[in-house]
């Protein structure tokens, strides 16, 4: 007899970005017109409104969505991914005539220590397009927060956290600060924790934040394994 294993906890506090990854059911395309985008995006916006969550960062490729963001409450973040799930998975069936599931299993997820790895996890969101040899530079990706946190152009999603506020003292020099942090690619270790971390769902900092996470949960949060990143087709 087959013996279901029991899944690994949430991590999710308030109060502690997370960085949040769905994917479509067996990889396949989840997004197949402008408007499909722009749906997602307004239910996303409702969804983070109604139950506590703040965006930082996001972006929607054809097939997975990132996002970053700092929950209210324990729960936001679930409550807020099974919204939008049943919206925009009851859209894309009516329209394309199609049924069943569109996105694999659960979403995967993992809180960050922000000081340390909340801007680097916005990088790596925002070069998703770039990487995937969609665009040459990131700014050139409709669908992602990057116009927003690089030149201040606002669709009223994104909320910049105070690490954000922190890159300069005027609106001009945040942003512009903020554009420079894409001069530098990030390091193959940076790549390699934040993949695994959010594979995992395992806490991304140091042995401070993990032991405070394990004390707020109740719960074994388990480390990043060591050595040479996995090569990887996609993010």
């Amino acid at each position: 007899m087959d013996v279901e294993m029991p899944r690994k906890p949430r991590f999710y506090l308030p109060g502690v970005p997370a960085h949040v990854v769905q994917r479509g059911n067996n990889r396949q395309a989840v997004f197949f017109t402008d408007d499909d985008y722009q749906a997602y995006l307004g239910w996303l916006r409702e969804a983070c409104e109604r139950h506590g969550c703040v965006l930082h960062a996001y972006v929607l490729m054809t097939n997975h969505v990132h996002l970053l963001l700092t929950p209210e409450e324990p729960d936001s973040i679930s409550k807020m991914i099974q919204f939008v799930g049943r919206k925009y998975v009851t859209y894309i069936n009516h329209l394309y005539g199609r049924s069943g599931t569109l996105w694999e299993g659960r979403h995967k997820g993992n809180v960050i220590e922000d000081s340390a790895y909340l801007l680097a996890c916005m990088v790596y969101i925002e070069l998703n397009p770039v990487r995937a040899s969609m665009t040459e530079t990131p700014g050139e990706y409709r669908w992602s927060s990057y116009r927003d946190n690089a030149y201040g152009e606002s669709n009223g999603l994104v909320t910049h956290h105070w690490l954000f506020k922190k890159l300069g003292n005027t609106d001009e020099a945040r942003h512009h600060a903020y554009r420079e942090l894409f001069s530098n690619a990030l390091e193959h270790e940076q790549l390699h924790q934040l993949r695994a971390a959010v594979q995992t769902g395992t806490p991304l900092g140091n042995d401070r934040f993990r032991e405070q996470i394990e004390r707020a949960t109740g719960n074994r949060t388990g480390q990043l394994r060591r050595g040479r990143p996995a090569r990887q087709t996609e993010d």
